[in-house]
């Protein structure tokens, strides 16, 4: 049996046998996926290999069917999945740095725009089900990348670092070009599902102030209390905190009209905080 063949059938086979195997309907398949922790702001890249985190959306290809992690199928151009390989991938649909709302819209529509997608790259790195440590796959996806011949096909570059200074450079140039962050994944790994510590994510966090306009209530475990603080930015942009908030805070939150400092990692491209979450009042 040709390789990319037994690697598909140990995936799906692989896939068919997880409990967290979900069905919707005959075209309706959400497999198990790796999926990254965070990482310690001081880890030692020793061991792992590091790629960008790209700011994609996730997509798994089993050969036949180009389907987002939810197992809903991607209504992607013929042309575009007639150029994948036969073996199973596993990557991110993108359409380059600070542009997800675009690549969004771009892959969710229920009829393709054929100039959309020849300006989008499916970016892989991981290949379901193969076998031997992640520094193998890697090799190998790069070669099916290649063999395959399709520029918008392409495997992420993953590289080793010496050391930690290297990696905070690393991450450094990545965020001033406007990336994400990086990906750490364990070169001596084996395929694995779930989410584990082989996989690590490594962004910056930034922090910022803002004025407090009102006390949103809460619902759920926090009815009866605080649910998040309405605030506004220097520059007049008004978004709301639910996260970092302690239960003697959401008791007794920052009054109406103080400051308040919050932190976040990077902006949407409509210059809301991504995962703004509140850090302490704000220093007199």
């Amino acid at each position: 049996m040709p390789a990319e063949a037994l690697t598909r059938r140990l995936f799906l086979a692989a896939v068919a046998a997880s409990p967290g195997w979900a069905r919707a309907g005959p075209t309706r398949v959400a497999p198990p996926v790796l999926l990254a922790r965070e990482a310690p702001a001081d880890i030692d890249p020793a061991g792992y290999l590091v790629s960008e985190k790209l700011d994609g959306v996730r997509a798994l290809w089993d050969g036949q069917c180009l389907r987002f992690r939810s197992g809903l199928p991607v209504a992607a151009p013929a042309w575009f999945t007639q150029r994948l390989p036969a073996t199973p991938l596993d990557g991110e649909l993108w359409l380059g740095r600070g542009t997800f709302e675009v690549l969004s819209g771009a892959v969710r529509r229920a009829q393709p725009d054929d100039a959309e997608w020849r300006a989008l790259r499916y970016m892989v790195f991981e290949q379901p089900g193969g076998a031997g440590p992640f520094a193998e796959r890697a090799v190998r996806l790069a070669g099916v990348a290649r063999e395959a011949g399709f520029s918008q096909l392409q495997a992420v570059a993953q590289q080793a670092l010496p050391h930690r200074a290297a990696l905070q450079q690393r991450l450094a140039e990545v965020v001033r070009a406007g990336g994400e962050g990086l990906a750490l994944h364990r070169a001596d790994a084996p395929y694995v599902t779930g989410r584990s510590d082989v996989l690590l994510k490594l962004k910056p966090l930034q922090d910022a102030d803002a004025v407090v306009l009102a006390h949103l209530p809460g619902r759920g475990r926090h009815q009866g209390r605080l649910g998040a603080l309405r605030v506004r930015r220097a520059d007049g942009l008004v978004f709301d905190i639910g996260t970092g908030l302690s239960d003697a805070q959401r008791g007794s939150p920052p009054a109406v009209g103080s400051l308040i400092t919050y932190t976040h990692r990077g902006h949407t491209e409509a210059g809301v905080p991504r995962f703004a979450s509140f850090l302490r009042p704000a220093a007199p």
